[in-house]
């Protein structure tokens, strides 16, 4: 009879990437910023041999950010994520109070224009997306302002037809906005949506056809992920497991075929710009802002916080003070 006392668990605490997982999740951050975080204090620990973040402090951060900087030539806002992270560990895991935190010297991110394509520039962008649901998502993009993200992990119960009107849920800064739907999109993005009803009708069928929902609302409606209303506008053409769960789910449609459509369409139309589908957001401020509109009415549709934000885009605009005319046209 084997007499050995099973070990106490509370003698044997979860490694400490496990406890920043646990955390993260018990604040609701996305995967992206749990896969993110967890690379960087690997890398961090990594950088000095091994040494247990507890055991070390600001010096080892500054050294660590300075690496960063000065040796892998990282941009500013890389080095800003990095820190993210540490911060995020010392105060958030380790509960450490440490005063030094706050003192850490975060890298100054370069002010720079925002690539803006002009009205005929967009056309010939659109002209050459060949892919019917890849034109779809790209004219989305530039009519709604929305980011790409916000685009494939838009739901069917946020879009509103009669309205024309888009909800954004869980933007950046986990706020939600209204945008507006484009009615030269409409027809078409009703007949996209009866294509994906009919495809959920298949999933629950197959006894599938759930979806991904937000942590608190999984527990709160445990059966809300199979309601026509909570499924992606924009489903994956497959299943995959949930990194997390384990759950075989349909995810929303990889945001890399729209990127990867976005650069082939402006390499076809001799774009000289470098183009993304974010540039498409700043087409869609700066065009607005053209056509006269407050420039207040732009900030609640980008969903900035601050009005400097989005007055970024009057830089690039021909008119008020930045339209002087030159002296060799006078």
């Amino acid at each position: 009879m084997n007499n050995t006392p099973a070990p106490d668990s509370a003698s044997h605490p979860p490694k400490l990437l496990a406890q920043l997982r646990d955390r993260i999740r018990l604040k609701h951050y996305s995967l992206r910023t749990e896969q993110a975080y967890v690379q960087w204090v690997k890398r961090y620990i990594y950088f000095h041999g091994k040494r247990h973040p507890a055991d070390m402090g600001k010096a080892d951060v500054e050294a660590f950010l300075t690496w960063l900087a000065v040796e892998r030539n990282v941009t500013a806002s890389t080095q800003s994520q990095a820190l993210s992270a540490l911060l995020f560990l010392y105060k958030e895991v380790l509960e450490l109070d440490l005063p030094w935190l706050s003192e850490v010297t975060r890298a100054k991110k370069p002010a720079r224009l925002p690539t803006v394509l002009t009205r005929v520039e967009v056309h010939r962008l659109l002209k050459y997306v060949d892919d019917p649901l890849m034109d779809l998502i790209v004219r989305l993009l530039y009519g709604t302002g929305m980011r790409l993200l916000e685009c494939v992990r838009l739901r069917v119960k946020d879009v509103e037809f009669t309205r024309n009107e888009i909800v954004v849920r869980e933007g950046k800064g986990g706020k939600d906005r209204m945008t507006m739907l484009p009615a030269s999109l409409a027809e078409r993005l009703r007949a996209h949506i009866r294509v994906v009803k009919a495809q959920h009708d298949a999933d629950l069928a197959a006894g599938r056809g759930e979806v991904w929902l937000p942590d608190a609302l999984a527990l709160k409606y445990p059966n809300a992920g199979k309601t026509w209303g909570w499924q992606y506008v924009f489903p994956a053409a497959g299943f995959s497991t949930d990194p997390r769960s384990g759950v075989l789910r349909r995810h929303h449609l990889d945001e890399k075929r729209v990127q990867r459509a976005v650069r082939l369409a402006a390499q076809r139309a001799e774009i000289a710009k470098p183009v993304s589908p974010h540039t498409l957001r700043h087409s869609f401020a700066t065009h607005l802002l053209e056509g006269g509109y407050d420039i207040r009415t732009v900030q609640e549709l980008l969903g900035h916080s601050d009005v400097s934000t989005t007055m970024i885009y009057t830089h690039v605009l021909n008119r008020g003070g930045r339209g002087v005319l030159s002296p060799l046209d006078s």
